[in-house]
């Protein structure tokens, strides 16, 4: 078949794009101890083999993958997990797929193998079951607090205090106590819910999420001197915090990030603005001067 040369280049792209991503998921399946998570990764690269020699069928010729891309995806996924990795990569394939339709009238079955491509890849991803997913509910639940907490104890004792040392190790004492409650109860309430998870690794995740955000918060006042420019990098960083984590969730677990995102942080801010309000009330009726 005589395939015009801008619809060739447009294939060779394609191809370029599932020889990639074939050796993307071989490669990370090599490193995954679950049998189903290897076997559905396995399945994927398959797939994604297919689909390239199904364009080579009409571009004859090879096309070399793209090892920064391979790399790339690895690495996140090595970082951040399995599932968040492929999910990312899957959004960016996406748009090559809706670019599918560009080629229909000249490959009738363009349109057929972009539906294949989502339709399966999207069941098989929705199978996959990583340990650290399981536990999100445990890392939202320290990070929620901690943002809710800190945010607002923070902002009160900046007006309150009025001394950025003393400010950061009252947060940290308050912070570290409030961790291990929060650590302690996630525990007690994941054994009882019976849901398949460890309460001992629920604890772990609840308490390492509220931990690294009190630790994010307090480093304002740690290296600053003034009290109200440490409190908006603070806030800054509360909101740096929520939009990763947000982010992270959203690609992962397939929700949406804006309503998320603006949940979060609306939020937190509506605390730390009540608290420094609180501070500033108490400081005045209390005749406080620190």
């Amino acid at each position: 078949m005589n395939v015009p040369d801008d619809i060739r280049r447009r294939l060779l792209v394609f191809q370029k794009n599932e020889i990639t991503e074939h050796h993307i998921y071989r490669k990370l399946a090599q490193t995954i101890k679950s049998p189903e998570n290897r076997r559905i990764l396995e399945s994927i690269a398959d797939d994604e083999l297919r689909h390239y020699r199904g364009w080579r069928e009409y571009t004859q010729q090879d096309v070399e993958p793209d090892k920064l891309k391979i790399w790339k995806y690895y690495l996140i996924s090595r970082i951040f997990g399995f599932t968040f990795g492929v999910k990312l990569m899957e959004e960016g394939e996406e748009a090559a797929q809706d670019s599918y339709g560009q080629v229909q009238e000249i490959i009738a079955e363009a349109d057929a193998i972009a539906y294949n491509e989502s339709e399966h890849e999207k069941v098989l991803l929705g199978m996959l079951d990583e340990e650290r997913l399981r536990y999100t509910g445990s890392m939202v639940l320290g990070l929620n607090d901690a943002l809710m907490e800190l945010t607002g104890v923070l902002a009160g004792l900046t007006l309150a205090l009025r001394n950025t040392k003393l400010i950061a190790l009252t947060g940290a004492i308050t912070g570290v106590a409030a961790a291990l409650s929060m650590g302690a109860s996630e525990y007690l309430s994941t054994k009882t819910e019976e849901d398949g998870r460890s309460p001992l690794r629920a604890s772990f995740y609840t308490i390492g999420a509220y931990v690294v955000t009190v630790l994010i918060l307090i480093f304002p006042y740690l290296v600053l001197k003034n009290y109200y420019i440490s409190l908006v990098y603070t806030l800054v960083g509360a909101v740096l915090i929520i939009a990763v984590f947000t982010y992270y969730i959203s690609v992962a677990r397939d929700l949406p990030f804006k309503r998320h995102f603006l949940e979060m942080a609306g939020l937190s801010f509506a605390v730390a603005g009540f608290s420094f309000l609180v501070g500033y009330i108490m400081r005045t009726f209390l005749g406080v001067d620190v």
